[in-house]
């Protein structure tokens, strides 16, 4: 079963992705995203946290991001691409959570949504991306 922070971040990937197929204004993906039925079983605080701060600061998070592809982020999975944008938000602006967490929901939310092999792309990318951003958190795998 699933929990209310997971599927707060199932729908705050799935609104970035809207965001960078649809180019739709934030609050309306967001108005859709909550009509969804299971919305109701998300937690809607997270869910606004990541969603609306991974949208305001997705220009610094893909510079962040960058040089640790091996490929244009043009070329990225657009599942993949807001995965690493969501979870470099968390890494970024919610320490609270653990990162290790934080690298596992995004593997998992990959795993739901990506294709056959992008959770081990967004894992590696996620590893070295949370070596930078939280050097002095100390490893918990």
């Amino acid at each position: 079963m699933k929990t209310a922070r997971r599927r707060s971040r199932e729908l705050a990937v799935q609104a970035v992705y809207q965001s960078l197929i649809n180019r739709t204004a934030a609050p309306e993906i967001a108005k859709n995203i909550r009509e969804m039925p299971d919305f109701a079983k998300a937690d809607e605080e997270l869910f606004n946290k990541l969603f609306f701060g991974t949208q305001t600061n997705a220009a610094d998070y893909i510079q962040k991001i960058r040089p640790l592809l091996d490929r244009d982020e043009k070329d990225l999975n657009p599942i993949e691409r807001a995965v690493l944008l969501t979870a470099c938000h968390e890494l970024s602006a919610m320490p609270e959570t653990p990162y290790p967490v934080i690298i596992n929901e995004a593997i998992e939310v990959t795993k739901t949504f990506g294709g056959t092999d992008g959770h081990k792309f967004v894992n590696g990318i996620l590893d070295k991306l949370a070596a930078q951003i939280r050097p002095d958190e100390p490893k918990r795998r």
